[in-house]
């Protein structure tokens, strides 16, 4: 929590369940990560968190912007970022989106099958694409593999076909998962990228670009490693791989710029016990898995509590949500303790909750409404 956020919380009193969050915060972590890697162009993952506070911040940063849909594109414009500084990052798109963020002006696009080249090469002619490798993502605690990318031996075929559509085959890209914990995973995802780069490149493309995707974690319940380790990690493999001649380098930084410039504020519902003589108890909150907290989905992001009775004696805790869906338990595995003098009506600050929560949260699921957001 910031002392900004602090102050709002005592002199607003807002509603809950809402998210304040300090955008100061996020320029302070947007000024980082581009030291840190003066030589990679900053992509801002809308997807984190598109609030208009944000976007507007990050083009008067210089920022570029790393789209997953055609609203992101426009809501991006509206900020007033230039289309040169937009990247339409997903490989799966309707051909409507492309059309129209081709004729908005912009020109780079993602791209992992042959498919998605045809309507690139129709709907976007003569743009700059880049193909999705696939690479692990052991140690992420959101991977995202299977669904996107390809392999190195199918992208090399993609690219030179880009080559022959009239596409510009502009680089290749990777994303070793979310919230991803070590950086010998981006370690060898270059080796595996430098390796088809280079054999294109003497293949005579005109091949420029390395976009190292994003996934650089934020502190929840644990430590993870600093930005500055993960920067290192990736110059030291890039130069290993590429010496002198490094291509163009792009990052997608989303939850390291905005995940802890943001609080979740909730109250506590109820605290119960199944059974008297059952040592967990049972805190409901009134925010869940479909209020905004979908990560917590196999208790994959494990969020921190701080309440008003910290210090305490403190039990073991199952965490869910509001809601009359079953699924909606936020962790019961995952060894949580929480101050036995937590009961309802408490509020219960969440913290490093500024990333994938506002636009994971349903729309008045049980009649509740979609989680508040404040922006300071």
């Amino acid at each position: 929590m910031t002392s900004k956020i602090a102050r709002f919380l005592i002199d607003h009193q807002p509603a809950t369940p809402c998210l304040v969050l300090d955008v100061d915060r996020v320029e302070a972590n947007f000024r980082r990560v581009s030291a840190g890697l003066p030589l990679a162009r900053v992509y801002y993952a809308v997807k984190a968190n598109p609030a208009r506070p944000i976007l507007d911040r990050l083009v008067a940063l210089g920022s570029s912007f790393d789209a997953a849909g055609i609203e992101e594109v426009e809501m991006c414009l509206a900020a007033g970022a230039r289309p040169s500084q937009i990247s339409f990052g997903n490989t799966i798109k309707k051909s409507s989106a492309i059309t129209r963020a081709f004729a908005a002006g912009v020109d780079m696009f993602a791209f992992d099958s042959a498919e998605e080249l045809d309507k690139l090469a129709t709907c976007a002619p003569g743009s700059r694409v880049y193909c999705r490798i696939l690479v692990e993502n052991e140690g992420a605690d959101w991977p995202l593999s299977r669904k996107f990318g390809t392999t190195i031996a199918n992208a090399r075929t993609l690219m030179l076909r880009a080559a022959e559509m009239g596409l510009d085959p502009y680089g290749l890209s990777f994303h070793v998962g979310s919230q991803q914990t070590t950086t010998s995973s981006y370690e060898a995802a270059i080796g595996r990228v430098a390796m088809l780069f280079t054999d294109l490149r003497d293949a005579g493309m005109n091949i420029r670009m390395v976009n190292l995707g994003g996934g650089f974690p934020v502190r929840y319940r644990d430590e993870v490693p600093a930005f500055d380790a993960f920067a290192n990690a990736i110059m030291g493999a890039m130069v290993a791989h590429f010496g002198n001649a490094l291509p163009e380098m792009l990052i997608e930084p989303g939850r390291s710029i905005v995940g802890d410039a943001g609080l979740i504020l909730s109250e506590v519902v109820l605290v119960s016990r199944r059974d008297p003589e059952d040592p967990i108890r049972w805190v409901y909150l009134d925010i869940g898995r479909f209020g905004g907290l979908a990560e917590t989905e196999g208790e994959a992001i494990k969020y921190r509590f701080t309440t008003q009775h910290d210090g305490g004696e403190t039990g073991p805790v199952a965490i869910a949500g509001p809601t009359c869906d079953g699924a909606d338990i936020m962790y019961e595995r995952s060894n949580y303790r929480l101050p036995l003098a937590l009961t309802h009506g408490d509020l219960v600050e969440i913290q490093s909750t500024g990333a994938y929560t506002t636009t994971y949260a349903s729309q008045k699921f049980n009649g509740f409404t979609p989680l508040g957001e404040h922006y300071i």
